[in-house]
């Protein structure tokens, strides 16, 4: 296994590089990718790395603009980021929340980034992003044909993940996971975001594969002053993406059993959401869904809560690998956490001393809130967690290993080459 700890700093003869990035989302969207790789941008960027981004027009999360063209951007034009990376545009589909409308509007702009891509100035690393699986395809064309090592960043345990969920069956499934498969292979790097997945692909025979794990900007988030110890109701909050990943009906269900002394809080958006809100009004469950927030008014809502939920469902293997990204924030903000969470997620809110593990069903959350409400010193937690943040997952350290993975593999190639 690589192991890509450094410290926090360059060292003083490391040459800046440039690089391109795919992805489906970036600024100024709000998405996963975005926000990782914005942060990761902004250190690169310092850093004296030249950076082209190729990207749709941003239409997430509604499959449609609705930011000024001067934000959004135009297809086939050109604009200047927020840390003066390039941002080239392609043209996207209108869609709405099904995976097939969203899955066809990925194929056309991975297609559309193929034109653009080979018309962009060039670069020493080529890197996607994925999901989408279609613009995997987008990075290896344009790596061969533009003679650019390949690095594939995996943020989800794909084709694993495809299995799980079923999004296919059949032929077609079969074809979906070899073509993931197909591509990881061929890569000159594999990235992981944790290093449960890492260690799935190299049993599979992946040689080149680091892990490289989301993170905060931590010096952008606050600590919070810890709950009150005297409250008339418990305040539980999900922030966060409402889809089949995540089983939020669970926390519903455990809120309608604990009662009117609780209420808890959804944030966010996702292809559950509706039935979510049909199943708090069919128990009558003290729920509160909220659409998404940013900026000071996340900080609001942090404030207000006791709890902070991290979940993902217990029934598909692919999250025995699998860390939601909201984990760190609410790790670096002190918050307790109930965790409906197994595998390596589990074992990092261990490690950090964030709260509490309880298994994905609607009795035990329950009874978890139960006692933290008639207990609520046990809401009060240490600096740990945010320590932990600290030394495994601020960007500006996860952007330091990242240059020097993508420095010491042009460096094999270089040798490689000479042989």
């Amino acid at each position: 296994m690589t192991d890509l700890r450094h410290d926090a700093h360059p060292s003083a003869d490391a040459q800046p590089l440039r690089l391109t990035l795919l992805t489906h989302s970036f600024w100024p969207e709000n998405s996963p990718p975005q926000r990782r790789w914005s942060a990761l941008v902004k250190e690169l960027a310092a850093a004296g790395w030249q950076i082209d981004v190729i990207t749709p027009v941003a239409h997430t999360p509604h499959g449609r603009r609705q930011l000024p063209r001067s934000l959004a951007g135009h297809a086939f034009r050109s604009q200047l980021g927020k840390y003066s990376e390039l941002i080239r545009r392609v043209p996207y589909l209108r869609h709405g929340n099904s995976h097939a409308a969203k899955f066809i509007d990925q194929c056309f702009s991975a297609l559309m980034s193929i034109p653009v891509g080979l018309l962009s100035r060039r670069s020493d690393l080529l890197l996607v992003t994925a999901p989408s699986l279609p613009m995997l395809g987008t990075g290896y064309v344009l790596s061969r044909l533009r003679k650019v090592p390949l690095i594939v960043e995996m943020r989800d345990a794909w084709p694993d993940l495809a299995r799980d969920a079923r999004l296919v069956s059949g032929n077609v499934k079969s074809v979906a996971e070899r073509a993931v498969d197909f591509v990881q292979r061929r890569a000159d790097l594999v990235v992981t975001v944790t290093e449960g997945f890492a260690e799935t692909l190299r049993a599979r025979g992946l040689k080149n594969v680091a892990t490289i794990s989301n993170g905060v900007l931590l010096d952008s988030l606050p600590i919070l002053e810890p709950p009150a110890l005297e409250r008339p109701n418990f305040e539980a909050l999900y922030l966060g993406n409402h889809g089949k990943s995540q089983r939020l009906e669970v926390a519903i269900q455990a809120s309608a059993l604990v009662g009117d002394s609780m209420h808890l809080h959804m944030v966010g958006h996702g292809v559950q959401r509706p039935a979510l809100e049909r199943l708090a009004e069919e128990l009558h469950a003290p729920v509160t869904f909220h659409d998404s927030l940013h900026g000071h008014e996340v900080m609001e809502r942090y404030a207000a809560a006791d709890t902070c939920i991290v979940s993902l469902r217990d029934d598909w293997k692919s999250f025995e690998t699998t860390v939601p990204s909201k984990t760190y924030e609410v790790l670096a903000i002190g918050r307790h956490v109930t965790g409906i969470v197994l595998g390596e997620a589990a074992r990092i809110l261990e490690d950090a001393g964030a709260g509490h593990i309880v298994p994905s069903n609607p009795e035990a959350v329950a009874a978890l809130w139960r006692e933290l409400a008639a207990d609520r010193g046990q809401l009060v937690r240490s600096t740990d967690s945010r320590q932990w943040v600290k030394q495994h997952a601020d960007y500006p350290l996860l952007a330091v290993q990242y240059m020097d993975a993508m420095r010491n593999l042009l460096a094999s190639k270089k040798v490689a080459s000479r042989r």
